[in-house]
């Protein structure tokens, strides 16, 4: 497999800016985990709409958001999808994020699955090799 261009961190910035909805996949209610603190950290900044999703809590509140089944439950345009998942597991919430036109897929880091890259990076831009609450600290 051909070596694959990581995006620069200056271009996950410039993602993060520019949008306004973010949609977390795979959130989880434990503080411990990395979707928990993560969103508690990109909520604090206020700059974004976000939303949750994960089949497992829906219905549940977690940091005040009531979490969704499915992208496909999201009233308005999603700008980025930001991905705590098993890498063996993102495939389907790329198909996913490509029918509801989301924007921006950022695979959060410990998410990458260089094979589904590839095979997706042509559909929809996707982001790795970043963490969003970093950035988010640069907002």
């Amino acid at each position: 497999m051909k070596e694959l261009h990581h995006p620069h961190k200056d271009d996950a910035l410039e993602v993060l800016k520019r949008s306004k909805t973010v949609v977390v996949i795979g959130i989880s209610p434990d503080p411990e985990r990395p979707s928990y603190y993560v969103s508690e950290r990109l909520l604090s900044r206020g700059l974004h709409k976000v939303y949750f999703v994960n089949p497992k809590y829906a219905g549940q509140e977690i940091l005040g958001i009531k979490v969704l089944p499915s992208m496909l439950d999201i009233p308005e345009k999603i700008d980025i999808v930001n991905v705590f998942r098993n890498p063996a597991h993102i495939e389907p919430i790329l198909e996913e994020a490509i029918k509801v036109g989301a924007g921006c897929v950022w695979l959060q880091p410990g998410c990458e699955n260089l094979e589904v890259i590839e095979k997706y990076r042509d559909k929809v831009r996707i982001v790795w090799n970043a963490c969003i609450g970093v950035e988010a600290g640069y907002l």
